[in-house]
């Protein structure tokens, strides 16, 4: 039996250039703003750096997850909902925290998103042992 991740490649290449551009937004404001460590202070910079981090706080985990499902034969419809579901809220989140510190849609909908996707990641993976033991 063969197995391939393509799928989660595909999704994993894309959440990785948002990373990249994330990443470069930050980069961009220390740079212009000339803090090489922190935030001092800035509430610019601030939101970038938690946008930054809470990408690589949760992306991480999810794409695990979702390799895994991939691995153990998920449904492909399926892995294609969830992954465009985790990079869609995963850019309603950078927008949602780039507009505002406070609440706004995307921020609440990216945030709320992203778990029920890793949610179901993880419960569809704990089904997948126990149904086949």
């Amino acid at each position: 039996m063969e197995h391939s991740l393509v799928i989660t490649g595909f999704y994993a290449g894309i959440l990785a250039l948002l990373h990249i551009a994330l990443s470069f937004k930050v980069i961009g404001l220390r740079r212009r703003l000339q803090i090489g460590l922190g935030d001092g202070n800035n509430k610019e910079l601030q939101k970038a750096i938690r946008v930054h981090g809470n990408f690589s706080e949760y992306v991480p985990l999810a794409m695990i997850m979702f390799a895994v499902l991939e691995f153990n034969q998920g449904s492909l419809m399926l892995l294609h909902v969830l992954g465009g579901a985790l990079v869609t809220c995963r850019f309603l989140h950078a927008i949602g925290v780039g507009k505002t510190a406070g609440i706004s849609w995307q921020r609440f909908t990216g945030v709320l998103g992203t778990f029920l996707v890793i949610l179901a990641l993880a419960v569809m993976n704990i089904a997948n042992i126990l149904l086949a033991a």
